[in-house]
């Protein structure tokens, strides 16, 4: 890991993080075709202006409390925590926002901007269909059209999320090239955009993207652990020694860290190690990858001797992505957050042993964070550990009890 010498002053880092044109040091920007630059443009200038205006603000507040039932609780798993022994372990219960995940956050803030702008329809990608279901949510709320790309892997494996999408009128469209996964669904979804992005607006479903798209979306997702800060205190009269959340793109963990930044709590982002440590068993970015280009930005990309984007995997669709968002690479070069991993098969212990001791499923995302948080639970001994428990596990059950229903008597 490189380290910086640079002080960073956390109490303003948000202020001066990204640049005007889209960097968290050399990572972000904006590399995407000429006929574009003009509509990011619109689309920066747009969100500068809302973001600040009371109207808007009090709007995306208003949806939060009243149709997505924030604010979601921050919940201590006794049970778990005396499993392992004495430290303790919170989770902040994304899996209760509306829709079952952390990605309504940003999904309702990028569907109020795209009717400001005037747009007709929105078109995104969706790995484990939580973005998807949450962006297709937004749109019939706003009376928007929404198209979502999905691989055909994705499909098969989040066969509930595909019918939630559906059944709220929004076109899923399969993507049958390459892996047929997140990857995949991204290039899809960028090339109609291009075709279409008069009338539309592309909503990406993480921090990664051209600027301004890894800004906007760790803004509207700052709600978890502003919320989070404020329960833990309130709850136990400190705040936590670690913070854990899985990292794909980074959403979910953006969101939750942001706020605590400026803070003596340490910030632990999980990557999925999968089934190996060989080329296409895992998706751990950080861990194995160098900086590149991919999807119009700069950060650590998993990539050959090309540049090529390597082939990824993980048992958690909403992971299996070989880049991660340029301001997790900011972060990790400056020392503030640490990036570790879980595998397969940790994950879907955790998904298990939560399950069965606290009477939550999580996600298999999420059973990542669950995961190290397990482990680091041993290792700190004493001390308090918040995870985000960033999506609930329905969309995962008939995978799980397909292809590991041998461990529900374990």
């Amino acid at each position: 890991m490189m380290m910086l010498k640079e002080n960073v002053d956390f109490a303003v880092y948000t202020k001066q993080n990204p640049t005007k044109e889209g960097y968290f040091g050399t990572y972000g920007g904006a590399y995407i075709p000429p006929q574009l630059i003009p509509e990011f443009e619109k689309i920066s200038t747009a969100y500068q202006t809302i973001c600040k205006s009371s109207k808007f603000i009090n709007e995306l507040r208003r949806i939060r409390k009243e149709f997505q039932g924030r604010p979601t609780p921050t919940y201590h798993c006794d049970r778990l925590s005396r499993s392992i022994g004495n430290c303790q372990i919170y989770l902040k219960r994304e899996d209760l926002n509306h829709t079952g995940a952390h990605k309504l956050n940003h999904c309702m803030g990028e569907g109020l901007l795209a009717k400001y702008m005037g747009k007709k329809k929105i078109i995104a990608e969706t790995g484990a269909g939580q973005h998807g279901v949450a962006l297709a949510t937004a749109a019939a709320f706003y009376g928007l059209e929404c198209d979502i790309y999905m691989g055909d892997v994705d499909i098969a494996k989040q066969a509930p999320n595909v019918a939630r999408m559906k059944l709220l009128g929004t076109q899923v469209i399969p993507v049958s090239h390459g892996l047929k996964t997140l990857k995949e669904a991204v290039d899809a979804a960028f090339e109609a955009y291009i075709d279409e992005f008069e009338e539309s607006m592309y909503c990406i479903g993480s921090v990664v993207g051209p600027h301004p798209f890894p800004m906007m979306v760790r803004d509207f997702q700052t709600v978890v652990g502003v919320e989070a800060r404020e329960q833990f205190l309130e709850m136990t009269g400190n705040l936590p020694d670690a913070i854990v959340a899985c990292v794909g793109g980074g959403s979910n963990a953006a969101g939750i860290f942001t706020p605590f930044l400026n803070d003596p709590v340490k910030l632990y982002g999980v990557e999925p190690m999968g089934i190996g440590t060989k080329v296409g068993e895992h998706a751990a970015s950080m861990a194995y990858g160098r900086e590149g280009i991919l999807h119009g930005f700069n950060s650590i990309l998993l990539q050959n001797e090309k540049g090529e984007p390597d082939p990824v995997y993980s048992v958690a669709s909403g992971l299996d992505y070989p880049s991660v968002g340029p301001e997790h690479a900011y972060l990790r070069d400056l020392g503030r957050v640490t990036y570790e991993s879980a595998t397969d098969d940790e994950a879907i212990d955790a998904f298990f042993t939560l399950s069965k001791l606290e009477g939550i499923i999580p996600a298999l995302e999420s059973a990542h964070a669950v995961a190290y948080a397990m482990k680091l639970a041993k290792e700190m001994e004493f001390g308090s550990i918040l995870v985000n428990c960033s999506g609930r596990g329905d969309k995962d059950l008939d995978f799980v009890l397909e292809h590991y229903g041998d461990r529900l008597g374990k």
